[in-house]
């Protein structure tokens, strides 16, 4: 088994995976004023909750879109496991090409997103990660990362409707029972919820129209179990993507 860590801005996944199976997924928040030695307890502590022996880890490997926080992170996973963990970054092997202005500025999330759905999944793909931010990345026929969309995440969009309006509260997300709105707060929803998911069906539609052919598209994290159900094209859902890619990476870098 190895220990497969994604370091967003607001949560940090930990997981534990190998070729047969993802024995663990659990997630801490992402706080810049930690310690090594705070998040090495957090690492800790999860294992012993998941019954899984430290003895019983191979190796480590690291995606991080936070770069402040993974001498952190790498140190925290050394106290640990008595392992150095690899980095996602420029000089690891992908086995894909990057055609990029600049690929070194790639999120490493989408990369390895896109190395473990091309793995999986018939090409061209689109990729969708709903985090902090909502990113699309497409990998074409030929199995280049070609490119893609980053826009605000679900909970950025309505926290910041919220802050910037005076009379506009602080609310939870929930899909509400039809898209016009009764109250305020069905309304946010509704615009929050149903503009998304159209968002999303509208991207895809512009997506497929450059790439001249249907996509697969593979939906990950947090949010997407919530609104991919109601978009229209078929999305194929999987939680441990981002993991089964750290895997893959992790094989084909150790």
């Amino acid at each position: 088994m190895i220990l497969a860590i994604d370091m967003g801005n607001t949560n940090t996944v930990i997981g534990g995976i190998d070729e047969k199976k993802t024995y663990f997924i659990e997630r801490v928040t992402t706080d810049q004023n930690r310690t090594a030695t705070e998040y090495a307890v957090s690492i800790k502590n999860i294992l012993e909750m998941c019954d899984i022996d430290v003895a019983d880890i191979e190796g480590a490997i690291l995606s991080s879109v936070v770069p402040p926080l993974n001498s952190v992170i790498l140190t925290a996973v050394e106290k640990v496991t008595g392992l150095r963990p690899l980095l996602v970054g420029s000089g690891i092997k992908t086995g894909m090409n990057i055609l990029m202005d600049n690929p070194k500025s790639v999120g490493s999330d989408q990369i390895v997103d896109a190395v473990a759905a091309s793995h999986e999944h018939p090409l061209p793909l689109i990729v969708i990660d709903m985090g902090t931010a909502t990113t699309m990345c497409v990998v074409d026929k030929h199995g280049n990362y070609i490119g893609g969309i980053i826009l605000p995440g679900l909970k950025v969009s309505l926290d910041s409707l919220s802050s910037k309006t005076a009379q506009l509260p602080y609310i939870s997300l929930e899909v509400p029972d039809r898209v016009i709105g009764k109250n305020t707060i069905d309304c946010m929803r509704a615009g929050i919820i149903f503009g998304n998911v159209d968002m999303i069906d509208g991207i895809i539609d512009r997506m497929e129209q450059e790439l001249g052919q249907p996509p697969t598209v593979v939906a990950t994290g947090g949010l997407s179990r919530f609104i991919t159900p109601m978009c229209r094209h078929k999305i194929i859902c999987d939680d441990a993507l981002l993991l089964k890619g750290l895997l893959i990476l992790y094989q084909k870098n150790k």
